[in-house]
């Protein structure tokens, strides 16, 4: 008789934002006559930019003429979309990546969970708390994180991090060495961040221990202060010690589009020369057969001048939103951080509510919907993270709803 892969019976419970999803959808049948306003999960909620659309026709009616159709993408992406990110993302910024160090793909949620294939079985990992859930699970996996400990919602084999407000959400060298090192900036779910010299000490250490950081700059766009960088390779010295990752889902609105890429460079070997690149070159062309053309030319009219304020305006409408939320709450006498680089949110949970204790307190009184930050980890419990993706007069009214609390 078959047998499963035993790894992924250790995952506990069911996933977080499945669990959020059965309790609004249970909470909304019981009660049809109330509007739940949904400031949970990190979906867009503005179309797509008219550049981007504009680029999507153009590109099916080539789809749909024999002389200008295309099959199967190429492994890495289009050449015409990788250099315009490695022109307007990298090069426009002193980084120096070249383009086949970009592998295009359809989503950073995908790319963070199966980057960690390359690395050895026995790979030791470190990880923020609190922290995206994808990066603990997809190593739970592949067997790499121990036992599960219930009481302190901890795997034994994971070195944790922990970001809390007494050391500004900034995670402290960790003192055991990992192979490994997670890193989100713009932080999901706390909305914080790293300056530059923040950053640099990473690297530095990484290159020092010979370690691997996996850099997450999903919410690059939402960067507003200068000393904030928006990629890794802004440091010295990250092209031998870190990969990055880029979505096109926050910063353009292709959460219903799917593409995304990983920036892993020729400089970046293990401990036998054995280069990294050419691992995730193989992976990709083994398992991936490429983002729709269709897709990569919506993503190459983000690069337009006409697409770059348009998704300027975009994110700067999330922005008054999160910046709506931030005030309002801090009005309200609330806790709250991010909000600023990030349209996310973190406020710390009122009289010592449990983060799903408040989660139902604030579903049944004021129908607003967020996330548990005990979903994210240990040092989550106690906060809550709300979003800044809904619409404008949503936002508003939530944030008037749980003013009146």
């Amino acid at each position: 008789m078959f047998r499963v892969n035993e790894n992924y019976l250790k995952l506990p419970g069911s996933y977080l934002f499945s669990t959020i999803g059965k309790k609004v959808n249970a909470y909304a049948a019981a009660h049809p006559e109330e509007t739940v306003i949904r400031l949970g999960i990190g979906d867009v909620t503005q179309p797509l930019p008219p550049a981007v659309i504009a680029a999507l026709h153009r590109a099916v009616d080539e789809m749909g003429n024999a002389a200008t159709f295309h099959g199967y993408a190429p492994d890495l992406g289009y050449e015409f979309l990788r250099k315009a990110i490695a022109e307007n993302d990298f090069q426009a910024r002193g980084c120096k990546i070249d383009v086949d160090e970009i592998f295009v793909s359809d989503g950073a949620k995908s790319d963070s969970a199966n980057i960690q294939e390359i690395f050895a079985a026995d790979s030791r990992i470190a990880v923020c708390d609190p922290v995206y859930p994808v990066y603990v699970d997809s190593n739970v996996m592949a067997g790499r994180t121990g036992i599960y400990d219930a009481a302190t919602e901890t795997w034994s084999d994971v070195i944790y991090m922990p970001c809390t407000a007494e050391n500004g959400f900034v995670p402290e060298l960790p003192k055991e060495r990992p192979d490994m090192i997670y890193l989100c900036f713009p932080n999901n779910p706390t909305g914080e961040t790293l300056t530059k010299a923040q950053l640099q000490e990473w690297v530095d250490y990484a290159n020092r221990e010979g370690c691997v950081i996996i850099f997450d700059a999903a919410y690059e766009a939402y960067i507003s202060q200068e000393d904030i960088p928006h990629s890794i390779y802004e440091c010295e010295g990250a092209r031998t010690c870190a990969i990055e990752l880029r979505s096109f889902s926050k910063n353009a609105g292709f959460t219903g589009l799917r593409l995304a890429y990983t920036v892993v460079p020729k400089d970046l070997k293990d401990e036998n020369g054995v280069s990294l690149n050419a691992l995730w070159a193989r992976r990709h062309g083994t398992k991936y057969n490429g983002a729709p053309y269709i897709v990569q030319r919506a993503g190459e009219a983000v690069y337009t001048p006409e697409g770059q304020a348009q998704i300027r305006e975009m994110v700067g409408r999330y922005m008054k939103n999160a910046s709506y939320i931030l005030n309002g709450l801090k009005e309200a006498g609330y806790e709250v951080y991010g909000g600023v680089n990030s349209p996310y949110v973190w406020l710390k949970t009122p009289d010592q509510m449990t983060s799903w204790e408040f989660f139902d307190y604030l579903l049944e009184k004021a129908h607003v919907v967020g996330t548990p930050g005990s979903g994210f980890g240990p040092s989550g419990e106690h906060y809550f993270r709300l979003t800044a993706f809904g619409t404008y007069e949503n936002t508003v009214q939530a944030v008037d709803r749980i003013k009146a609390l």
